[in-house]
């Protein structure tokens, strides 16, 4: 379980006892894919890069399965988060109020995030780039070249394994990332906006690989505004509002 707990975080300096710009409190199982949703200016990409690590926040605490991934000065946890981390509440409320967060660099987190611009590497043809997502070092097994192959078929781009990615249209190239993340063993799949100006049939071909990757026990949390990709793949829905996550 992916538990945020009060995860907060301040653009400014702020001040004790003051409220943060933004605050998250959320669970996200194995498994699961949840959807959130939100007004421009609503906090989402905020979300996203204190999840991945890229931001440091405020305050707060995020676990996955009891692997503390960030903590920091906080309220007393909730006991959804006691639960998953086996303390009683209160046990620990001294010890954290002595100490400065403590967060675990994005690389050792076990997420793997799709942001909205593509990040190939424009010297790299198609095959490079994506399996980069399954080996970094490039060692790639046959096994895993093979995965490649099919994973570029099954995503309309068989027979382009070899162009560079200033060769492909953005839709290709956006296919192209989605696929890189998608074959990467990972443990949570953070997506914002990933089948933005896709045709229906390359979605459908990325809603299986997501799929895929839920039933092989990857927590997905989405970010979208299209229903259609929501229903289907989201099993919760919550939107984002003055910077605070609720229920829909």
């Amino acid at each position: 379980m992916l538990v945020a707990d009060h995860l907060s975080f301040h653009y400014s300096r702020c001040d004790p006892g003051e409220t943060p710009d933004f605050s998250f409190t959320f669970r996200l199982a194995p498994g699961e894919c949840l959807a959130v949703s939100g007004p421009s200016g609503a906090g989402k990409s905020t979300l996203l890069n204190l999840l991945a690590g890229f931001l440091t926040p405020s305050a707060g605490r995020l676990c996955w399965l009891g692997d503390e991934l960030c903590e920091g000065p906080s309220e007393e946890p909730s006991e959804e988060l006691c639960e998953e981390l086996g303390d009683r509440p209160g046990e620990n409320e001294a010890q954290r109020e002595s100490e400065d967060l403590v967060a675990q660099p994005p690389w050792a987190r076990g997420m793997t995030t799709v942001f909205q611009d593509h990040n190939l590497f424009e010297h790299l043809p198609v095959w490079i780039n994506v399996g980069l997502g399954l080996a970094p070092d490039l060692k790639l097994s046959d096994a895993q070249r093979a995965r490649i192959v099919d994973g570029l078929a099954d995503v309309g781009l068989g027979g382009l394994h070899d162009r560079l990615p200033g060769e492909l249209s953005g839709g290709q190239q956006q296919r192209v990332a989605l696929l890189r993340s998608l074959l990467r063993e990972t443990r949570v799949l953070l997506l914002d906006e990933p089948f933005s100006g896709l045709d229906r049939d390359n979605r459908e071909a990325l809603w299986g690989l997501v799929r895929r990757q839920q039933a092989a026990g990857v927590a997905v949390l989405l970010v979208s505004h299209d229903p259609e990709d929501v229903d289907a793949l989201a099993q919760r829905r919550l939107q984002l509002l003055d910077g605070r996550l609720v229920a829909t």
